[in-house]
């Protein structure tokens, strides 16, 4: 008597009796939701099956591993971020660079506030973790505004402060663009799920660093 053939599953794929895997894109996003919200090391890999709609075995055997997954999550958001950024002219001013820089990176990350949680988190541990975003994120946010701030300090239009520093006064505030609770006892009643209040927050925020910036080197230079 003929048998039924059976049926060959590859690893990591629901059976027909089980829902059927979320697709990439959802997976990344929830995967980058659980880490930013748990933390790394508290984002078990059942936990993240569960919130991913998946099997236990799921990730390992999809991406290898936890580690493996988180890297995929945050070069998915990353590449997304970047894609987000709108170029900026080489031949525009030193300041106005500057300020259009800070403007377009803090309105990106208002698209993805749990990405800015998680480098937040992940900032404050010293891991492999935050050596691939360092190298893979934070260093080349630095050596893309660097020679600008090296330039204004030069010519007197900015404090003379170290790199370090310059760059926690611009990418330190972006806690504040993402930290709604807070905001809300801080005084900010208005509807900050809208884009365009998170917008015009990011715009006050950019120009307000920038602008204290600014004005301490021409303080100095006077």
């Amino acid at each position: 008597m003929a048998t039924e053939p059976s049926t060959t599953r590859r690893p990591g794929r629901p059976g027909r009796d089980t829902a059927a895997v979320p697709a990439e894109r959802d997976i990344l996003l929830r995967g980058l939701e659980a880490f930013a919200e748990l933390g790394y090391d508290h984002a078990s890999a059942r936990e993240l099956a569960r919130r991913l709609g998946v099997s236990h075995n799921f990730i390992n055997d999809r991406y290898g591993s936890k580690a493996a997954f988180w890297r995929a999550v945050v070069d998915a958001a990353l590449g997304a971020q970047l894609r987000r950024m709108a170029p900026i002219d080489p031949e525009t001013d030193d300041e106005d660079w500057l300020r259009r820089f800070v403007s377009e990176f803090y309105r990106t990350n208002i698209d993805e506030p749990d990405l800015a949680r998680l480098i937040a988190d992940e900032s404050s541990r010293e891991t492999d973790r935050l050596d691939y975003l360092y190298e893979h994120y934070l260093e080349p946010v630095l050596a893309a505004v660097a020679p600008r701030l090296e330039s204004l300090k030069a010519s007197g239009r900015m404090a003379a402060a170290p790199m370090d520093i310059l760059f926690f006064a611009m990418i330190g505030p972006i806690s504040g663009l993402v930290s709604d609770p807070l905001t809300r006892r801080l005084g900010d009643r208005s509807d900050l799920t809208t884009r365009e209040r998170r917008l015009a927050r990011a715009e006050a925020l950019a120009d307000l660093v920038v602008g204290g910036l600014l004005a301490q080197g021409n303080a100095h230079s006077r």
